[in-house]
């Protein structure tokens, strides 16, 4: 007779990085722009009672002055309520002002212009809303929305999406229903949204195309389909002969198979915009930074809209007419009281992360003025110095990962225009001699080279490395390959 197999528990310690709510909610705030900030805390005072807008006043110095009446240490469920104390001091309800800091010299921000139109993650979300989904279903279908970029394409992996779903959102999912997610995004208008790379953009256009002609389809498309999903490195790189012998394509169809394909669009979401109009794309700045002749540089928040705020009298009222009569707490008055005392909590961590954004945004955005100080006395491109995300890091004291999110979609109005936080940010390159030189300064001259070649005989990679040579930037070719295919300039034999 065969023993059954024993079961051994046994206990092991393991290491698991966490993170509280409260700092779940300062990464979230950390990464909306100025007008998403607007909305959120609109949200969240709707949501929050505890939670409104205004100034301070003398009432709440008052009512801290009387905090203390009614009762003593002694009395029964004193100690449930003592926590609450910390809520009813002058310190301890700030009213937090957003808004600090926020009028430049001149009131030079009232100029900024303000967009009324529908955003594209608007019109995605409003396609979304049309479509018939579990409530698991339609917060994976928004992330994946708002993952997308400036193309409606999807540059981030579904593995990595899963990651950052668990983290910052709280929401376990599988890439399988990531990708069905996907599949939903793939059906919106235009065709091509959500596509991972152009192959598969390119491939969405064309069976959609086949789909609304399901009754009597034009062999046309079908070649289409072929030399994009069969011959797709052949196509990129040209090789018309290749393809047709391959695919055993006659003259005629071919040319103009290839024709339709380059009717069809790469940039879906750039499309979108335009269809709409360019003033929805129309930039908020983060950051304004002005510029004075005697040097001075002044850095503000563009928080203009955003509302000031602060614990709500309603609720400190009620705390001091309950802890008054502690002593004769029935039930209901104490989770009467529980509940007061989740909602200020809930709201004094929301004013604390608000508080924690900006002032983490200013540090952030005041160490890329200092790294890139010419570049904002001057306005010249060119005096931009090679800069990365560690570099800020060091010099704030921030972690790296916090530096990429405040760089992240969000833009700083200057003298000279309107920026990008990313557009300050480059590798850099060393000559042998210890010369450290921009990244961004080369790929101009590289432009500016190709841009004046003879096109009949175009410089191949060898003959522009000779150039930025005697130009003064002695990179090996391969770097000049790579700095090429950045700015998504072809080879030699592509720009005849």
């Amino acid at each position: 007779m065969a023993q059954g197999s024993r079961q051994v528990q046994t206990q092991a310690q393991q290491q698991v990085q966490t993170l509280s709510p409260q700092q779940i909610l300062v990464v979230k705030l950390l990464e909306l722009p100025a007008v998403e900030l607007e909305d959120r805390i609109h949200a969240e005072l709707l949501e929050n009672p505890a939670l409104e807008e205004g100034k301070e006043d003398t009432a709440s110095d008052d009512f801290s002055e009387n905090s203390d009446t009614g009762g003593s240490a002694e009395d029964n469920g004193a100690n449930e309520y003592d926590s609450l104390s910390d809520y009813l001091s002058e310190d301890d309800i700030p009213d937090y002002k957003l808004q600090e800091n926020n009028r430049s010299k001149g009131e030079q921000a009232e100029e900024i212009p303000f967009s009324d139109a529908t955003s594209f993650y608007e019109t995605l979300k409003e396609q979304l809303s049309e479509r018939d989904l579990t409530e698991h279903q339609r917060e994976l279908a928004e992330y994946l929305i708002g993952s997308l970029d400036d193309d409606g394409l999807l540059r981030k992996s579904l593995d990595s999406i899963c990651d950052e779903l668990a983290i910052y959102a709280g929401i376990e999912c599988t890439q399988e229903e990531l990708e069905e997610a996907l599949k939903i995004i793939q059906d919106f208008d235009p065709a091509g949204l959500g596509a991972r790379n152009l192959q598969e953009c390119l491939l969405i256009q064309i069976h959609r195309k086949i789909e609304q002609q399901h009754f009597t389809p034009n062999p046309l498309l079908y070649i289409e389909e072929a030399i994009i999903s069969e011959c797709y490195e052949e196509f990129t790189r040209k090789h018309w002969d290749k393809i047709q012998q391959k695919l055993g394509l006659e003259e005629d169809a071919f040319e103009q198979a290839i024709k339709e394909i380059c009717k069809l669009n790469p940039r879906p979401g750039a499309s979108l915009g335009e269809a709409i109009g360019r003033n929805m794309q129309q930039i908020i700045p983060d950051f304004i930074v002005d510029t004075y002749d005697d040097g001075t540089i002044n850095l503000a928040l563009n928080n203009r809209n955003v509302p000031e705020l602060r614990m709500s009298r309603d609720f400190t009222e009620m705390v001091e007419e309950h802890t008054k009569n502690r002593a004769n707490q029935s039930k209901e008055s104490k989770e009467a009281m529980m509940f007061l005392k989740q909602k200020m909590d809930a709201a004094q961590g929301f004013i604390d992360a608000v508080k924690q954004r900006q002032n983490t945004l200013m540090t952030t955005m005041q160490a890329i003025i200092d790294l890139q100080r010419p570049f904002f006395l001057e306005g010249d491109e060119s005096l931009l110095r090679p800069m990365i995300l560690k570099d800020v890091a060091e010099r704030t004291g921030l972690d790296i990962s916090t530096i990429s999110r405040v760089s992240n979609s969000k833009y700083v109005q200057t003298n000279y225009g309107i920026y990008s936080l990313k557009f300050f940010f480059s590798d850099g390159y060393v000559t042998e001699d210890g010369e450290e030189m921009s990244v961004r300064e080369i790929r101009k001259i590289l432009k500016e080279c190709i841009d004046n070649e003879d096109k009949k005989k175009p410089y191949t990679d060898d003959e522009l490395t000779d150039i930025l040579k005697e130009k003064g930037y002695p990179i090996a070719r391969r770097t000049v390959a790579k700095y090429r295919q950045q700015l998504n300039i072809p080879v030699a034999r592509l720009r005849k």
